[in-house]
């Protein structure tokens, strides 16, 4: 039996590559986070006046992106799956931890939003500043070295089950290790977390999210034994 020849199963297909694409191309709405978040990294924030209105959008969207990451793995398991259960079990672990270290991330400038309303004073300076940095370290370790471990464990699914063009994975195992060596250069101060060099080891794992966000919104999966009849390999 061909795959054509199972149009509910190829329905059922293409809406989960159109959700799963929809939903990693969620997770870039962040973006501006970096210009909302300006803001809460000066010193004097905590003493400050002004609206919370920048800190508090960008907590918003970082909830949506981790929301999106765990959707991301939660719609591609029951496909992936197919190719390697502990990969893809794996991989929805691993997402996991990626939306956890956001939410952690939050938590802690919401922390810090808190202390201002409160008017808590100069003497809220110094746990402000340790709230900040513990926002970077989450940041560092969920939204930077997780997703190079994502890539290597998607990545490998995907190259091999043959899902979406090959070229896609394999960005995202050129990105990991140049990702990798950036984080390792961040933790020991090499580099800043935002710099020139940290931006072009980033853009490798950026360009292959968002190219397979767009691959499986567009094309969705490529034909492949995995997603053909249960009983029955698909006939080239």
């Amino acid at each position: 039996m061909t795959a054509a020849a199972n149009p509910a199963r190829m329905d059922r297909n293409r809406k989960t590559a159109l959700l799963a694409g929809a939903l990693y191309l969620a997770t870039f709405v962040s973006i501006p986070t970096l210009t909302l978040y300006a803001p809460v990294h000066e010193r004097g924030y905590v003493t400050g006046s002004g609206p919370d209105t920048g800190v508090m959008v960008g907590g918003v969207l970082e909830m949506v992106v981790a929301f999106a990451c765990i959707g991301t793995a939660v719609v591609l398991y029951p496909v992936v799956k197919r190719q390697n259960q502990s990969l893809a079990m794996g991989f929805v672990a691993a997402r996991t931890l990626e939306a956890s270290t956001i939410v952690a991330g939050v938590a802690c400038l919401l922390a810090v939003v808190s202390l201002r309303e409160a008017g808590a004073g100069a003497d809220a300076v110094v746990s402000g500043q340790a709230l900040v940095a513990l926002y970077d370290r989450f940041f560092l370790l969920g939204q930077s070295l997780i997703p190079a471990m994502n890539a290597l464990l998607l990545g490998s699914l995907l190259y091999k089950s043959r899902l979406v063009p090959r070229v896609l994975p394999v960005l995202g195992f050129i990105g990991a290790p140049l990702l990798l060596a950036s984080n390792g250069a961040t933790m020991f101060g090499l580099i800043d977390r935002i710099s020139p060099v940290s931006g072009i080891a980033t853009l490798p794992i950026a360009v292959w999210e968002l190219s397979l966000g767009v691959w499986l919104v567009v094309k969705g999966f490529k034909p492949s034994p995995i997603i053909s009849n249960a009983q029955a390999p698909v006939v080239a």
